[in-house]
This record gives C-alpha cells, structure tokens and sequence, in this order.
C-alpha cells in the first residue's frame, strides 16, 4: 500500500517537487497560498510563482491529496487530507532510503 500512495506523487512529473512542497508545508497545518510560498521559500530556499503553486495545488486537490478549506476571506486555505499524509509519509521514507545509499556510496568514493 505504501508504494500505492507513493506512486500519487509519481504521476506529476517534472511537478513532482511542487507537489511535495506543498504537502510539506500543509503538513504543519492548514495555509493559504501566500502563507505556503512564504513557508517553501523559507524550508527549500525556492519561491515558487503562481502558476507553479496553485498548479500545483490543482493537482493535488484534484487527487484528493489536498483540501480546500471554507473561509469568508478572500484567500482560499488548504490542508492535507488523509490519502495526502499518507502520500507524503511513504515519499519521504522512499526519500530517505535514497539518501541513505546515496551517502554511503559517497562515503566510499
């Protein structure tokens, strides 16, 4: 199953990385799109334009990774659903494994 929810984020490309910024950030809670380009910026060092964050964001509502919550403002806030912790959970320890090879092969070098 975890490699299930993995694939989630397979599917989007070379939007891939968007993606799991977005759901890193909504990890720490619900934000609006200002609020997580602000966040990314400060986590990844990147900051993303609109037409990549809310593409993005698109994306992952429309596979119910994401969900847009209701709010008398005009700005839109979104967090992470179950399905999309549980895709951000299995590509982060698939992350992780990488790295763990990639260091030591580093470390043989």
């Amino acid at each position: 199953m975890a490699r299930q929810t993995d694939d989630e984020l397979d599917d989007f490309g070379r939007f891939a990385e968007p993606a799991l910024m977005v759901l890193i950030s909504l990890a720490e809670g619900p934000k609006h799109g200002y609020a997580m380009t602000d966040d990314i910026e400060q986590v990844a060092g990147v900051r993303f334009g609109p037409g990549t964050l809310y593409g993005a964001i698109t994306r992952l509502e429309g596979r119910g990774l994401i969900q847009r919550i209701e709010s008398d403002d005009r700005r839109n806030p979104y967090r992470l659903s179950a399905l999309g912790e549980k895709a951000l959970r299995a590509r982060l320890a698939s992350l992780h494994a990488i790295t763990r090879v990639g260091q030591r092969r580093l470390a043989n070098a």
